[in-house]
């Protein structure tokens, strides 16, 4: 027998980069949506005398050793919970690997829910989320699915209040981007303007903290009527009072200078008042793959025509955004 997880994928939905810290990592402020598109991780695990862990992929880019998120995140496991085991782990991969959609912390996550289910022992919560940040700043966020805040590298995570499912286009070019030179093109950009990247930190951090302590007010008031409709409605409005607030993903700034083509598809992605616009359009993490949110299928796929016209070389995805309960209701293959 085996476990099969489902190892979804995030977009940032406005991401604020903090300065430099003395450990070289950067505080940041993040809003991160998980999707529905997904690789699929499938687990083996029987307890041994010894541990052994045995990692495949039918991508030649995924590493089959501790390098890989998902190797890692096991050894940390069966440490934790004091056991050896033989583990077998196949990662059957969809998505973009290193495309800024978080597509290897997923399958790290994932290889965890499976291994758990495997062999019949879970962690603490705590334990989970400790050991999820060590591996990985992106990995916490698929420990709780939906709409999360992601604070200090993106690893300390609050859960918020999902949005409606939206429909969501997402992009993945040919080219790639490194998240560490884009650390160092912005700390070359910014230096000396720490105060800016604060405040753009603090608008997010306030704004979050407001979105959630309202939907706290109104689900104790009764406003929702027992309804999920008017949930949902109210949902939806949330999602265009935050893009209405002008958030951006910082990255942007230094990424399309040097990649003036991934500039060119966020504009497609918008599109126009007369052609399907976006309700939302953005860079995904440091990239390259970038995502628009749209009010109807159709609009997604008049916007995946225009990108593809233009950048005939790119990957595109239709898919839906994917709230905390479907996350779990459905994480399991």
């Amino acid at each position: 027998m085996s476990t099969r997880v489902h190892s979804y994928c995030k977009i940032n939905l406005g991401l604020a980069i903090g300065p430099p810290r003395p450990d070289g990592f950067h505080a940041l402020t993040t809003l991160y949506q998980t999707l529905a598109l997904h690789d699929v991780v499938t687990v083996v695990a029987r307890p041994a005398p010894q541990t052994s862990i045995n990692l495949s992929s039918n991508h030649q880019g995924v590493p089959p050793d501790d390098r890989n998120t998902a190797w890692k995140i096991a050894m940390g496991a069966l440490d934790l919970l004091g056991l050896t085991a033989k583990v077998e782990i196949h990662i059957q991969k969809n998505l973009p690997v290193q495309g800024g959609l978080g597509a290897g912390s997923g399958n790290a996550a994932a290889a965890l829910i499976g291994l758990e289910r495997e062999l019949g022992k879970e962690l603490s919560g705590d334990q989970r989320l400790g050991l999820a940040a060590q591996v990985g700043s992106d990995v916490p966020l698929f420990l709780l699915g939906g709409a999360v805040l992601g604070l200090n590298r993106g690893e300390e995570v609050y859960p918020l209040p999902d949005f409606a499912e939206t429909v969501c286009l997402v992009i993945a070019p040919a080219l790639g981007v490194s998240t560490p030179q884009a650390f160092r093109d912005w700390d070359v950009q910014f230096t000396g303007a720490a105060s800016t990247a604060n405040e753009a930190s603090d608008r997010l951090k306030v704004l979050s903290r407001a979105l959630a302590s309202s939907y706290a007010e109104s689900d104790t008031s009764g406003v929702f009527r027992n309804g999920s409709d008017l949930r949902e409605d109210l949902a939806g409005d949330t999602l265009l009072a935050l893009v209405r607030t002008g958030i951006e993903n910082d990255f942007e700034q230094v990424v399309f200078p040097q990649y003036p083509s991934l500039r060119e598809i966020k504009r497609q992605l918008v599109g126009s008042e007369s052609g399907s616009p976006a309700l939302y359009a953005a860079l995904s993490g440091s990239g390259s793959a970038l995502f628009g949110l749209y009010g109807s299928l159709e609009d997604a796929e008049a916007a995946q025509q225009r990108v593809l016209g233009s950048a005939p070389d790119a990957q595109a995805f239709i898919t839906k955004t994917l709230p905390r309960a479907a996350y779990w209701s459905s994480i399991f293959a």
